[in-house]
C-alpha cells in the first residue's frame, strides 16, 4: 500500500500538529491518529477524529457530571451490563471518523450500512487513480456449490493464472480507455489539444469494480459495533472483513472496556432462541434431544450444535 510523497507529507504534517484541549483524549488511539493502516493491496484505513472514550459511555449511562469516582473495574462492569442487555444509547455517545481507501465493489457492500455519515471521492470532479484490487492467490476461489453468497475451493494452476490475467488485463484496458475518453492524463494534463474529451462523470462508467475509491466515514460506537459484528464475522466476504478487522483493532485502542465486552457478547457469543434455550435445558437434564423433538429446523439445529461444540 505505497503512499505518494505528497500523501505521506500530508499525514506527517497532520501528525506533527499539537492542540491544547479540555476534551478527553485516548493515548493509545492518538498513537495511530492519521496513520494509514494498510488493507488489501492498495487500500488503507485511517482514524481521522474521534469523540469520547469508555468513561463517556459510563457517564452517559449514569447521566453524571464528571468522569466520576467509580473504579475502572466498576466502569467495565457497567459497560458489560449495557452490552449484555443491549442498552445501546450510551454507546452512541462516542463517535469516530475514518478515511478509507477501498475497491468500489467493497464500497457498494459497505454503503448498505446506512447509519453513518459518508462523503466519497467524486469521479465527477477528479480522475481516479490507476489502482485496482487484484486478489492474492489464496483468496482466488470458485463459487460455492452450497452457498450462493460464498466461496468454494481455491482455484489453482492454469485456471488461477488465467483468471488473474483477465482481472489485470481488463482493469488496465478499461482504465486506458477511461483516460483516452477523458483526453486527460492522470496528472490532469491534456493528451490531445485538438480534442475536447468526454465529461468525467460519463467516462467513469467504463471503469471496473475493482478500481479504488476513497471516502470519509463517520459513525457512533453502537453502529460501528453493529457493522463490525456483521462484517468482521468469519462468514463475511474476505475483502470487507479485512477492513473490519483493522477497524476492530482501532476500537481496542479507543475503548478497550467496550471492545472487550463486544468481543465477549457479540463476536464470541451466541444468541439462543426460545426453542434452543429449552433444548439446552432438556439436554442438561439428561434428555436426548433431536431437531425434530426440539421443533427446530435442520439449519437452526446445526448452528446450535456447532455453538455448543457438539
Amino acid at each position: 500500500m505505497p503512499l505518494t510523497k505528497d500523501q505521506q507529507a500530508e499525514i506527517d504534517s497532520a501528525r506533527e500538529q499539537k492542540h491544547e484541549t479540555r476534551r478527553v483524549t485516548v493515548p493509545a488511539l492518538e498513537e495511530i491518529l492519521y496513520k494509514a493502516l494498510p488493507v488489501l493491496d492498495h487500500g488503507f484505513v485511517r482514524v481521522i477524529d474521534y469523540m469520547g472514550d469508555d468513561a463517556a459511555i459510563v457517564q452517559a449511562a449514569r447521566v453524571s457530571y464528571g468522569r466520576g469516582t467509580k473504579k475502572v473495574r466498576e466502569d467495565a462492569g457497567l459497560i458489560r451490563y449495557l452490552m449484555r442487555h443491549r442498552h445501546t444509547t450510551p454507546f452512541e455517545m462516542c463517535e469516530i471518523k475514518y478515511h478509507v481507501k477501498l475497491p468500489v465493489f467493497v464500497a457498494r457492500q459497505w454503503i448498505r450500512h446506512r447509519t453513518a455519515n459518508v462523503n466519497e471521492y467524486s469521479a465527477r470532479y477528479s480522475i481516479l487513480d490507476r489502482e485496482f484490487y487484484i486478489p492474492a492467490p489464496q483468496h482466488l476461489a470458485a463459487q460455492s456449490t452450497v452457498n450462493r453468497q460464498g466461496r468454494g475451493d481455491v482455484l489453482e494452476g492454469v485456471e488461477a493464472e488465467r483468471v488473474l490475467a483477465l482481472l489485470k488485463d481488463d482493469a488496465q484496458r478499461n482504465y486506458d480507455h477511461y483516460v483516452e475518453m477523458l483526453n486527460e492524463r492522470e496528472d490532469g494534463s491534456v493528451i490531445d489539444e485538438g480534442k475536447s474529451g468526454l465529461a468525467r462523470e460519463l467516462a467513469r462508467m467504463n471503469l471496473t469494480l475493482n478500481v479504488y475509491t476513497q471516502w470519509y466515514w463517520k459513525t457512533d460506537l453502537h453502529n460501528l459495533f453493529h457493522f463490525l459484528s456483521l462484517r468482521a464475522d468469519a462468514h463475511a466476504q474476505y475483502e470487507i472483513r479485512a477492513y473490519s478487522e483493522v477497524m476492530l483493532e482501532t476500537t481496542k485502542r479507543w475503548v478497550p472496556a467496550a471492545h472487550e465486552a463486544f468481543m465477549d457478547y457479540r463476536m464470541g457469543g451466541f444468541a439462543l432462541s426460545a426453542k434452543a434455550l429449552e433444548a439446552v435445558k432438556r439436554m442438561l437434564a439428561g434428555e436426548t434431544v433431536t431437531a425434530e423433538s426440539a421443533g427446530m429446523s435442520p439449519r437452526e439445529w446445526r448452528e446450535l450444535m456447532s455453538a455448543l461444540g457438539r
